[in-house]
């Protein structure tokens, strides 16, 4: 009796203890709608500085200039400081960490190599982006569709302190020109940055002639570049205290702190290896004042600008062949001259113009020769594909507004 007992009250017992398996339930997706958060939820912090006041882990910094100004190889003498954790323009010394970078101007093997050598970078912790592997065949590097397998190469090589872009201007896809094409270029690579928590240098030109006293409106290509940029670091010709020509490297905005001072550099040519010279940057003294107060007059290097210009042209254009004008003023529009300026320019330098051929398009040459036919379709075909490829903002010359739209009126003006 006793036993019956027992295992009935053992049975009773087991089955209250049973408990049926729980089911997952599926999480259901987000609503689609406006993400918000409240500001009592975040944990502020600071910002965390590469260079404290000018080198921001996760931001975008321009380093901008005219050409022959130094600019890559003053951010190669940034980069090298990152490698052997040394001391910065100002004596404050950086932790050693890993730099990348991508060139789209320069060859690493004959010019910035030796250029980080001569700054005693160590060039174990230097990576450049030389490619992207896709199905077995290795293809051109494109920062605006290749970021997120560059996410993954930056892991590997264990993060890196500092990321420079040359020219910053590479990684719009689109019309550099423009506003909303150009956050939507730079966006992703600001994000890596974030992502990475490294500075991000995007080294970029200067346009021809002034835009204002403010050196950061001088940016060239649309005001975005200079807006998303958390620090804007110019590089200039200055005439010194004693009236002699000089350099400095200011700061010319800063959204997240001291937005004014600089440093005295120059630029020295040293052999690295047997019959290898690369430029250096030698720092000098630290400067007061703002941008605009250091810096030479933007319109002080008209004559060189000029010089510039008429080398662009004589590289572009023949007396004994015809050439499109957008194709010639391509390398000008590039480096910043207005249309007006490159009007002026072809004027002095007795540039014959005439329209016809393919289209009713205008065709450009120098003076001297005889009279050569005008190109033929496939000619004009040739020229612009071989320019097409060579665009690194995507423009293509259809979007290109005509040069001679600048042909001077009954008025003697230009129509701009």
């Amino acid at each position: 009796m006793n036993d019956r007992f027992d295992s009935t009250a053992a049975a009773v017992l087991d089955a209250l203890a049973y408990r049926p398996p729980v089911r997952a339930v599926p999480e259901l997706p987000e609503p689609d709608g406006i993400i918000i958060t409240r500001a009592s939820d975040l944990r502020i912090e600071p910002v965390a500085w590469l260079w404290n006041g000018w080198l921001a882990r996760g931001k975008l910094h321009l380093l901008a200039g005219a050409p022959g100004q130094g600019k890559t190889t003053i951010a190669l003498s940034l980069a090298a400081t990152v490698t052997i954790g040394g001391r910065w323009p100002d004596g404050t010394r950086c932790a050693p960490g890993n730099v990348l970078m991508y060139s789209g101007e320069d060859d690493p093997a004959d010019t910035l190599a030796p250029r980080l050598l001569a700054a005693g970078a160590d060039l174990d912790r230097v990576h450049f982006i030389s490619g992207t592997r896709t199905g077995g065949e290795s293809v051109t590097f494109d920062p605006a569709r290749d970021l997120d397998l560059l996410r993954g190469t930056i892991e590997q090589i264990g993060g890196i302190d500092l990321l420079v872009v040359d020219p910053i201007v590479g990684a719009v896809t689109g019309d550099s020109h423009k506003n909303t094409e150009t956050r939507r270029g730079l966006q992703p690579l600001v994000d890596l940055a974030a992502a990475c928590r490294c500075a991000l240098i995007g080294i970029t030109h200067f346009s021809k002639g002034g835009q204002g006293g403010d050196p950061s409106q001088r940016v060239i290509g649309s005001v975005a570049f200079t807006a998303l940029a958390r620090v804007v670091l110019v590089a200039a010709k200055v005439k010194g205290e004693d009236g002699e020509p000089g350099r400095i490297l200011a700061r010319a905005k800063s959204n997240i702190g001291p937005d004014d001072g600089g440093f005295e550099y120059h630029l020295d040519q040293v052999e690295v290896a047997e019959g290898i010279e690369a430029s250096r940057v030698g720092w000098g003294k630290a400067v007061e004042g703002t941008a605009r107060e250091l810096l030479t007059d933007p319109d002080a290097d008209t004559d060189t600008d000029e010089a510039d210009g008429k080398d662009m042209l004589l590289g572009e254009l023949a007396s004994d062949s015809w050439t499109p004008a957008d194709v010639a003023c391509k390398p000008l529009r590039d480096a910043g001259f207005s249309k007006k300026q490159i009007w002026s320019l072809s004027k002095k330098m007795g540039v014959i113009r005439k329209r016809g051929g393919y289209q009713g398009a205008f065709y450009w040459r120098l003076p001297g020769g005889e009279d050569p036919d005008l190109p033929t379709r496939n000619a004009i075909d040739s020229s612009i594909d071989s320019i097409d490829s060579s665009l690194k903002e995507g423009e293509s010359l259809e979007s290109m507004e005509p040069m001679e739209s600048m042909e001077p009126t009954d008025e003697g003006g230009f129509e701009l």
